[in-house]
């Protein structure tokens, strides 16, 4: 292992197994779930110091639940929850010094939909101050670390998350995406990260007043299988029937498809060598498949990225000044970070835009349909340069630089979001560093189904390489 890489990954019970596969040793006896938690709190315990992925543990009430684990598809194996959803008996304080909460008297409405599945929640992973920044270095806490090279980002807002998965302590772990916080982690971190469409699982109740629903939630994954069987079990418990149906997609597609390809982000910033290069090689291993490549470009403009801003910054200014309410009576403003007062005060110059950003970002929707008319999927990256070191978006930068920053590196991704539209993360190379490179697909509204298909057929095509290997 070189000394900038660090991993549980061992031959215990938990192996390299992904979750499936996990799944599957259970159901035949080969395995308990009590043997599995057991190993996943070995590991946990051995990378955490470096990693620092957890922001709370449970790890007594995971043995005691293994012993009697609630039934479905994952019943048994050990997980963990992102700190901005409620698990009754545990704290939530979002990622933020601000935040002290008591602990939930009952489990969110999507964290009912998550365990349904059958999973044993080991803790909560860190996250960002309230999923704002791309990167989960809190500026009252040590930073969570890139298990590829512990000197890096691991992504944000899911990047405990993605930490704790890449780094082979469980095989899966929930996630949550409101403008890229599936996907950039799991881009950072050599993962599968999918963002559902808008609506196709239960809405947890923060997601539900924001003006634009710009939230999904998911897993982060090492395998497609996962992320596939993770969905199609979740539509189980919640169908949205103005959706198509999901259900189980097991491997590859038969259809050759159309596919849109844009390397540069609609803010008008161009993608740097390494990661171009690794788009393209991708849409040539596409068109090797026999898929047809389009190199096009989108009906939005660097207007959008002002948009969401704009909008990124009425959330945080919400935040600032009603956490009480919305948040917790614990909140005290006085803790909270630069980039969320950063963008607050940002907003308070440019307040009066809000209902034209609004409006515009309503409209996102159909104008993102329109791109799907003629083509079945569009390929990009899911960052706009390869993963940054630790300090390059730490929320002590300056707000206005800071700012630049994340919009040169997370140009890509608030697009979904505000469309409500499915994006999925790929795996596909590896920087000078070697850390993860990734590639983006995104499918028209309620069209997973596409997304997975050609991701089992990337999967299949060049299989992501291994931490531990």
């Amino acid at each position: 292992m070189s000394e900038a890489r660090i991993h549980a990954f061992s031959d215990n019970v938990l192996g390299d197994h992904d979750a499936v596969g996990l799944a599957e040793l259970i159901r035949r006896g080969d395995v308990s779930s009590r043997e599995l938690v057991v190993a996943a709190i070995e590991r946990a315990e051995k990378v955490e110091p470096v990693l620092r992925a957890i922001a709370a543990e449970c790890f007594q009430r995971a043995l005691d639940a293994a012993e009697h684990p609630a039934p479905g598809f994952f019943s048994g194996i050990p997980t963990f929850i992102k700190d901005n959803t409620p698990f009754a008996g545990m704290t939530t304080n979002h990622g933020s010094a601000a935040v002290h909460s008591q602990p939930a008297r009952e489990h969110g409405v999507y964290t009912k939909q998550y365990l349904a599945q059958g999973f044993v929640c080991l803790g909560k992973s860190a996250l960002p101050e309230f999923g704002l920044n791309a990167t989960t270095e809190p500026e009252h806490a040590l930073p969570t670390r890139n298990p590829w090279h512990i000197e890096h980002s691991c992504g944000a807002s899911s990047g405990g998350a993605a930490a704790l998965v890449a780094s082979g302590v469980v095989p899966i772990a929930h996630a949550n995406d409101g403008g890229g916080s599936i996907r950039i982690p799991a881009a950072c971190c050599g993962l599968v990260g999918l963002k559902p469409t808008r609506g196709r699982h239960v809405i947890s109740e923060s997601a539900r007043s924001l003006p634009v629903n710009v939230h999904g939630e998911g897993v982060v994954t090492r395998s497609v299988r996962d992320t596939a069987r993770f969905h199609a079990e979740a539509e189980k418990y919640h169908r949205e029937t103005s959706l198509p149906r999901l259900d189980l997609v097991e491997g590859p597609g038969k259809r050759r498809l159309r596919i849109g390809l844009m390397i540069d982000s609609v803010n008008g910033m161009a993608t740097d060598a390494a990661t171009r290069a690794t788009v393209e090689q991708a849409a040539k291993l596409l068109a090797d498949q026999g898929h047809q490549i389009e190199q096009i470009s989108v009906p939005f403009t660097s207007q959008f990225t002002e948009d969401f801003l704009i909008y990124w910054g009425f959330l945080a200014t919400a935040l600032r000044y009603g956490g009480k309410r919305v948040i917790d009576p614990s909140f005290d403003r006085s803790k909270l970070d630069g980039l969320t007062l950063g963008l607050s005060r940002r907003f308070g110059r440019t307040f009066y835009r809000l209902p034209g950003a609004l409006r515009r970002l309503h409209r996102s929707r159909d104008q993102y349909a329109a791109i799907f008319e003629k083509r079945d999927a569009m390929l990009t990256p899911v960052v706009g340069h390869t993963t940054p070191k630790l300090g390059y978006l730490s929320p002590t930068v300056a707000i206005d630089e800071l700012v630049e920053r994340l919009v040169r590196y997370a140009g890509f991704t608030p697009l979904a979001n505000a469309a409500g539209a499915p994006a999925i993360s790929l795996p596909f190379g590896s920087s000078e560093e070697g850390l993860p490179i990734a590639i983006q697909l995104w499918a028209a509204h309620g069209d997973e189904r596409t997304l997975l298909e050609l991701a089992f057929e990337i999967e299949q095509a060049k299989p992501w390489r291994k931490i531990h290997a």
